[in-house]
């Protein structure tokens, strides 16, 4: 399938999810990320969750690299070019709703994608050769590219990878592993 109708479809079934399959699966997702290897890792990106659109809470997830004396990095996002910019998330970081609904920081400090060890991406579904299927508007695969060669892209999913998306192109930027519940 294409990544349109892919998109349509894992919209539908992630609003169709309840509460106790999604409690469930995000258990299971968070006990993976907490057997990853993380001694060589310094910085972690994070997308903040849309509750609206049954993303995975990743608040639990921020809370154990910061307990493992991590530091996490969220991003804001630039409609005119559809790119992010990102910054440290720290105790008294102020986070604000843009006009999409989406937690920004207000008050934070800027890092570059090239100290970022590993990233955290949202997906709607992915497929076996690990390409993902986001939201459209390309910011992840755009902020990808600059990152630095030995950082780690995890993808985060409800649902188990597809065998192939049809339409990835050259623009589209592999992950290199893909979380969701075993």
């Amino acid at each position: 399938m294409k990544k349109q109708q892919l998109r349509d479809i894992y919209k539908q079934k992630r609003k169709d999810l309840t509460e106790n399959q999604i409690k469930e699966f995000q258990k299971n997702i968070y006990e993976q990320i907490y057997g990853l290897d993380i001694s060589n890792v310094k910085n972690v990106h994070v997308f903040l969750s849309l509750k609206k659109f049954k993303e995975i809470n990743t608040k639990p997830i921020i809370d154990y690299f910061v307990s493992k004396g991590k530091k996490i990095v969220v991003s804001k996002s630039n409609f005119k070019n559809n790119t992010l910019s990102h910054f440290y998330l720290e105790e008294n970081t102020i986070l604000k709703l843009n006009k999409y609904e989406i937690p920004e920081p207000v008050n934070a400090e800027q890092v570059d994608e090239k100290e970022l060890d590993i990233i955290f991406v949202p997906l709607l579904i992915s497929d076996d050769k690990k390409y993902r299927v986001g939201y459209g508007k390309g910011f992840y695969d755009r902020f990808l590219l600059n990152c630095k060669k030995e950082a780690k892209f995890i993808g985060l999913n409800f649902f188990k990878p597809i065998e192939l998306i049809e339409d990835s192109n050259k623009f589209d930027i592999p992950l290199h592993k893909v979380i969701y519940p075993k």
